[in-house]
């Protein structure tokens, strides 16, 4: 192939490229735009004589013995606006009820039941949840489902009481703290959060639609009221997903629904290293359970557009191409916008740095090298977004869920 006609087939592919990055470009701008007016992260606060006994508290749990102590002894440190903590546990083999039941022993609020067996159609953890819901107190006016392995902060449930109160919202979820150990999961755990920031509204932004409404179900306080108005967690009964799929169910009902960032008050310690980080969350972050095909596909597009490619461009133009001309020929135009991309995303580090801690953490200073996992991050949502988990934390579901 002459150098004219090889000059003519990469315009050609970097002016299609261009076709393809240039609208995804202008979507992730106009929502990291949004940035400055988000409602500021929860703070915990002291509660006040109005919310006594306001709060139920469940916890669905399957061998969570390993990790459940720290949330544990961070409910006990919440005052009386908890009405009750119940744990929700599927017949766990590791003694996760027997520590439950010994802070009982010091914390008359703590019960335990188990929602065995598993009916056909429903995911484990939306039906615990919605056992806790079924059983617990009527006379509590806010129902808030916490996953095993948050590490909540004294005044996490005054805080989000009275910031939901105060927002006038139905159902508001948290995002929490990440805590990082190891070198791997410094790398990959925050380029596949950016999947998720890249997709969505920051946290803190009231999102008008509710097919984009974002959730977070380890911190999930929902009005009684309402959760019983939508009959619990029955319309997010075979999700993955459910606490998106419910929050999305919620909002098409007309409630208001806040995502917002809890970082001050809740942090979360979700997998060990970044094997079972890829496996695990991976496989639940393209959202397919709470989104439609088309939005999938355009979810996929976007991803692909403005996270997965910039790296890999920049790269084939530096050791790849023959050198550029300084004219504004298509190929400089696209190393132009995926240079851009790249400090987009390095300066995200800046933002979300807030959200991890790493204090403890072996290999931190990966955490700011995780755009080069961003490509890879990218892979795992194309991977998952096509197939139903077969298992999922020790359950095995038939192919007819």
């Amino acid at each position: 192939m002459t150098n004219e006609k090889a000059l003519i087939v990469e315009s050609a592919i970097s002016l299609l490229l261009l076709l393809i990055q240039v609208p995804a470009t202008a979507i992730l701008f106009s929502r990291l735009l949004k940035g400055p007016r988000r409602h500021p992260p929860i703070e915990p606060q002291q509660p006040t004589p109005e919310l006594l006994g306001k709060v139920s508290i469940v916890v669905p749990t399957l061998n969570e013995a390993l990790r459940i102590s720290p949330l544990l002894a961070g409910l006990s440190q919440q005052s009386y606006e908890v009405r009750e903590i119940m744990v929700v546990d599927s017949k766990s083999s590791d003694g996760t009820p027997d520590l439950v039941k010994a802070s009982q022993q010091k914390d008359p609020r703590f019960r335990v039941m188990t929602d065995d067996p598993l009916p056909s159609g429903w995911v484990g953890r939306p039906w615990a949840l919605h056992n806790g819901f079924l059983y617990s107190s009527e006379a509590s006016q806010w129902f808030l489902g916490l996953d095993a392995d948050i590490q909540p902060h004294p005044g996490l449930v005054a805080g989000l009481v009275k910031t939901a109160e105060a927002q006038g919202y139905d159902l508001v979820s948290l995002s929490p703290q990440f805590i990082l150990k190891y070198p791997g999961e410094c790398w990959l755990q925050p380029a596949l959060l950016m999947t998720l920031l890249y997709r969505f509204d920051p946290a803190g932004i009231n999102t008008e639609q509710p097919e984009r409404v974002m959730a977070n179900g380890q911190c999930f306080l929902c009005r009684r009221s309402v959760l019983a108005a939508v009959g619990g967690y029955s319309s997010a009964s075979n999700s993955f997903c459910d606490d998106v799929t419910l929050a999305r169910n919620i909002a098409i009902q007309g409630y208001k629904v806040g995502f917002l960032d809890g970082a001050k008050v809740l942090k979360v310690r979700m997998y060990e290293g970044a094997m079972e980080t890829w496996k695990e969350w991976g496989r639940s972050l393209d959202l397919k359970d709470a989104t439609s095909r088309s939005q999938l596909w355009g979810d996929l597009w976007l991803l692909a557009s403005v996270q997965g490619l910039p790296l890999l461009i920049v790269l084939t133009f530096l050791f790849i191409s023959p050198p550029l001309s300084y004219s504004p020929t298509p190929p400089l135009m696209l190393l132009g916008l995926n240079l851009f991309l790249l400090v987009i995303r390095f300066a995200m580090l800046i933002a979300i740095a807030p959200s991890y801690d790493r204090t403890n953490a072996k290999g931190s200073w990966l955490f700011w090298l995780s755009p080069l996992a961003d490509p890879l991050a990218v892979l795992r949502i194309f991977l998952s977004a096509f197939r139903t988990p077969r298992e999922w934390r020790g359950r095995k579901y038939s192919a007819e869920l």
